[in-house]
């Protein structure tokens, strides 16, 4: 039996601090986690207990050179809470940090991608945004926004959200998509 390593992808936004929920819940469905965290993410999670969560450490940067790669290959990604940097950027195929770097080349080593934004409505209302989004799903990534998955929250308010965020919805998604 192959093993099921999911990457689990953070941004800097409120979500990140729940990001724990997502990995206790693959986990508990018999998933290997490794946290990726953008470096603005960094500010949001309490690294130390992901790292004692997880067994592996809690990755922002690419490694040195000639060193070996200390997590297993992934096998599914999941992005949450994807901010609305990330998501751009994601798109446009910029690659500047080791997130955006794993799940630019995802796409093209046909790993399953997941999704789960967290933004607010003005944000999500940016026209870059929506082309964003088309661009991700046309290249294969599942993003859960709308009814689908997470519906923008006003302005200022995302951290009323936190409680409902659906994390169990991405591990679905990923879940149905992975051999």
């Amino acid at each position: 039996m192959t093993e099921h390593v999911l990457y689990v992808i953070t941004c800097a936004t409120p979500a990140a601090r729940d990001v724990g929920k997502l990995v206790d819940l693959a986990q508990g469905r018999g998933w290997t986690v490794c946290l990726i965290a953008t470096p603005r993410a960094l500010r949001f999670i309490d690294q130390a207990a992901l790292e004692q969560q997880t067994g592996y450490p809690v990755r922002s940067d690419y490694k040195e050179p000639g060193t070996p790669d200390i997590l297993p290959p992934a096998t599914a990604m999941i992005v949450g809470g994807a901010s609305f940097n990330t998501i751009n950027k994601w798109a446009a195929g910029i690659a500047d940090t080791l997130a955006l770097g794993l799940i630019t080349e995802g796409i093209g080593l046909g790993i399953p991608l997941v999704a789960l934004p967290f933004l607010n409505a003005a944000q999500a209302a940016h026209p870059a945004f929506g082309r964003s989004v088309k661009e991700l799903r046309d290249a294969g990534v599942r993003v859960l926004l709308g009814s689908e998955g997470y519906e923008p929250h006003v302005p200022h308010h995302g951290s009323k959200n936190l409680p409902n965020y659906p994390w169990a919805l991405a591990l679905d998604a990923v879940e149905v998509v992975t051999p």
